[in-house]
């Protein structure tokens, strides 16, 4: 069974920095992209970053210039480094990765990390 699991979410000012991790762990053959999306409250879900099995990234406008994804493909993990902090960045932040497993090949998602950007 393949699960991720995030870690780093927290309360942070404004212009501060935060940086977000995901694991994924299980019976892993091959994963084709990481990424990460975030819901706010009353809003509805939306993509931050992505990056594909060969390195390339995108990100959404809003945080273009502000927020790094990276991924470490020996230890299955991704990251999201967060500078400049804004309060509409406040959210939970999920994971997400396309994985092929011994079984199938589908979309996974973690739980969730919250993130406060408040003074």
């Amino acid at each position: 069974q393949v699960q991720l699991v995030e870690s780093g979410g927290d309360l942070v000012q404004p212009g501060g920095s935060l940086r977000l991790s995901c694991a994924a762990s299980g019976s892993i053959s091959e994963i084709y992209f990481m990424g990460w999306y975030r819901r706010a409250p009353g809003k509805q879900r939306e993509l931050v970053a992505i990056i594909t099995d060969d390195g390339n990234t995108d990100y959404a406008d809003s945080v273009k210039g502000r927020f790094t994804i990276s991924r470490d493909k020996a230890k299955n993990m991704v990251t999201l480094q967060m500078n400049s902090l804004k309060p509409e960045d406040t959210a939970v932040y999920y994971c997400n990765a396309r994985i092929r497993s011994a079984i199938s090949t589908k979309i996974y998602w973690g739980q969730g990390t919250q993130v406060t950007v408040s003074s």
